[in-house]
């Protein structure tokens, strides 16, 4: 029976295998469908966390119930960057492993994740336009909306050293997801090792950047312009940047360093003759 019909998951070594082998073609695709596959990723994202705040706005809910439902639902936008195909800049921090193994420069690493994460950044934005245009936060009495706002003052109210430390705990989980769907030769497979690692981070209120792009400029247009009679203080842009400069480099040290780097010294790094 072939890999396609065969229900063993991948060991640990072949994944690692794999994911230096995608790592390649990602780093070296052509800029336009780069672009276009990163724009995708960040909307993606963006849908999950948009399907979480429905979840996280409803008061009927304890808070434990309220963060771990929160978090199973924004599952669905690491299962559409996976199962449907996009680029997303949190996932990609595994480039770091093809990297390390010399298949790729340097110059082909930071170019695939500049350009993802500026993508993702259009994307994520963009799609908080949309949903903004759509009315959909005055849903539930205006509490889905409420419960964007009070999300994005609470993360840019967090020290800059809290923001990294938790963008690294965030995408520590999510390049486990990402590793761990590489194992499945199925959309269920793949389904099943993705959700409980991103129900995780959320429910834990780690920082994922992306995630961020969505929700502050989201937070934004409806402080501005939808509720502005939420006597809640401004969101304002350069504590908004301050907060994704730090997630940013939370997500790429998390995830280059303590699950790329790492799985390539165990799997695949080349012993000393």
């Amino acid at each position: 029976m072939s890999d396609h019909f065969s229900f063993d998951a991948y060991t640990p070594a072949e994944i690692a295998r794999r994911i230096e082998t995608v790592g390649v073609t990602k780093a070296r695709m052509p800029l336009l469908p780069l672009l276009l596959l990163g724009v995708m990723a960040g909307a993606f994202i963006g849908l999950g966390a948009l399907f979480s705040f429905i979840v996280r706005s409803d008061a009927t809910l304890g808070p434990a119930a309220s963060a771990v439902g929160g978090g199973l639902v924004f599952a669905l936008g690491l299962l559409l960057v996976v199962v449907a195909g996009a680029e997303l800049f949190t996932g990609n921090n595994l480039l770091a492993m093809a990297w390390a193994d010399g298949r790729i420069s340097t110059h082909e690493l930071l170019r695939n994740w500049f350009w993802v994460c500026l993508a993702n950044l259009v994307g994520a934005a963009g799609l908080a336009l949309l949903v903004f245009l759509s009315g959909h936060a005055q849903a539930n009495g205006g509490a889905v909306g409420a419960a964007v706002l009070k999300s994005a003052l609470a993360k840019q109210a967090l020290p800059w050293e809290q923001a990294f430390v938790r963008g690294l705990l965030c995408n520590v989980l999510v390049c486990m997801a990402v590793w761990m769907a590489m194992a499945g030769r199925s959309v269920v497979d793949k389904f099943v090792a993705i959700v409980l690692p991103i129900a995780a981070f959320v429910a834990a209120g780690f920082e994922h950047s992306i995630a961020n792009m969505y929700i502050f400029p989201l937070a934004w247009l409806l402080q501005h312009f939808s509720l502005p009679n939420l006597t809640l203080p401004p969101v304002e842009i350069a504590q908004t940047a301050s907060n994704l400069l730090a997630v940013i480099a939370g997500n790429l040290v998390g995830g280059s360093l303590l699950v790329g780097l790492t799985y390539h010294v165990i799997y695949q790094r080349k012993p000393e003759t």
